[in-house]
């Protein structure tokens, strides 16, 4: 195994601008804070108005990309909610909009769990090289989980070099604002945001305390057409599922609500195709073994076969997946997280049958990675892992989150991986 020199850290200097919730009576929405902060803004004199806003950009509008465009809609936003009516000044329409918004530094408590897929534009690299694209598991104020991206570019060999991150983040933003709350929500990057620099916040109930463990895979459609879904888990606080996000382009994207008993687990990972006409899913439905879930749709899904259970003494306390399965001439190659004694992590590896996954082929009797060393510390101890790993060429390039605070980054000769299954 090669471990790459660069790590992804938790960073505080990277922040977003959100909407600001204020509670509203929906019985009289112009009562209470929200109506109060209104009336007091439109009662300003323009002057003070406008240099109430001059202190605001002051502080804010370098830092964030088109600031006074994110006001106005926030306030469009707002008056919306509120049936608020008539015209008001552009200096007052931008300082209502500023009140109900407020920077939030999304990576500030830690960055994790990222999966890795190829990048729908492939043009323009030299023989070898491939883009690709990264998610990332960012933790900001209140531990809430959002989903970042990295691009980069994978070059011959054991070599990679991720895009710099832009200077400003953006939220991605409804399509509409009356989609129904836990239904399936469409929603899209900014036309001027590049993909690394745009950010994926909880947006229904079911998701308001988090999104959680994306694990994104490209998936080949039995009429060929590709689209890049991820596997994920919303949890709202008291109670967990699991959901889809879906795309085409990386611009526009899907987030909807997986249907049936499976979804009640998180955890759960697609493999790239059908087999046999039918969808697959590897998933712990019992908190620790692993289950091959099959399905004639893909987004509906019941109970499982039991596939595998804790075997080794590095995951003796339960087994997990770690991504989507990874297709190789002799078969699928998963990835497993073991948890052993003192809750220590270690990522392993199985290879299924490649016509029929439910056969076990092979298994690591040790683990390809553990927690040791400087892996060891950050906000969780003792834990690596990963959503999701690419082959590229002979080597497997993983990258995988330490201590549930950092990024690390691996390479791994498949050839000896498979060698050294039983």
């Amino acid at each position: 195994m090669t471990h790459a020199p660069l790590r992804l850290q938790a960073d505080a200097s990277r922040v977003v601008v959100r909407p600001f919730h204020i509670p509203v009576d929906p019985a009289n929405p112009s009562k209470g804070r929200v109506g109060r902060i209104i009336r007091q803004v439109l009662a300003l004199g323009e002057e003070e108005a406008e240099d109430v806003l001059e202190l605001v950009l002051r502080d804010f509008e370098a830092r964030h990309w088109q600031t006074r465009n994110v006001f106005n809609q926030r306030y469009d936003h707002i008056a919306q909610t509120l049936g608020l009516n008539g015209s008001i000044s552009p200096i007052k329409h931008q300082l209502i909009g500023a009140y109900f918004c407020h920077e939030y530094s999304y990576a500030a408590a830690a960055l994790m769990n990222p999966s890795i897929v190829l990048h729908p534009d492939q043009s323009g690299l030299s023989a070898g090289s491939r883009r690709i694209i990264m998610s990332l598991r960012a933790v900001g104020e209140g531990h809430i989980s959002s989903i970042a991206f990295r691009e980069g570019i994978l070059s011959p060999g054991a070599q990679f070099d991720l895009a710099p991150e832009p200077p400003f983040a953006t939220a991605a933003s409804l399509l509409q604002h009356d989609q129904h709350p836990d239904e399936t929500v469409e929603i899209h990057r900014h036309s001027d945001s590049t993909i690394s620099g745009t950010l994926i916040f909880p947006i229904t109930g079911a998701q308001s305390n988090g999104l959680e463990d994306l694990r994104l895979l490209q998936f080949t459609h039995d009429d060929g057409r590709l689209e890049w879904i991820g596997t994920y888990t919303a949890y709202d606080g008291r109670q967990i599922r699991s959901e889809f996000l879906r795309t085409e382009d990386f611009r526009s994207f899907r987030m909807q609500p997986i249907l049936g008993s499976a979804a009640r687990n998180k955890g759960m990972a697609l493999f790239p195709r059908t087999i046999d006409g039918e969808y697959m899913m590897i998933g712990r439905q019992d908190g620790e073994n692993l289950f091959l879930i099959k399905s004639k749709q893909i987004d509906e899904w019941s109970e499982g076969e039991l596939l595998l259970t804790p075997k080794y003494p590095w995951e003796l306390v339960q087994i997990g997946n770690c991504g989507a399965p990874i297709e190789l001439d002799e078969g699928w190659l998963l990835l497993t997280h073991g948890v052993g004694a003192m809750r220590k992590y270690s990522i392993g590896a199985v290879l299924l049958d490649k016509k029929d996954p439910s056969k076990i082929l092979g298994r690591a009797v040790d683990p390809l990675l553990s927690a040791a060393d400087e892996d060891r510390e950050g906000y969780v101890p003792n834990v690596v892992y990963t959503c999701g790993a690419i082959r590229h060429g002979d080597l497997l390039f993983m990258p995988y989150g330490v201590a549930d605070s950092s990024v690390a980054f691996a390479f791994v000769p498949i050839a000896s991986l498979l060698n050294a299954m039983r």
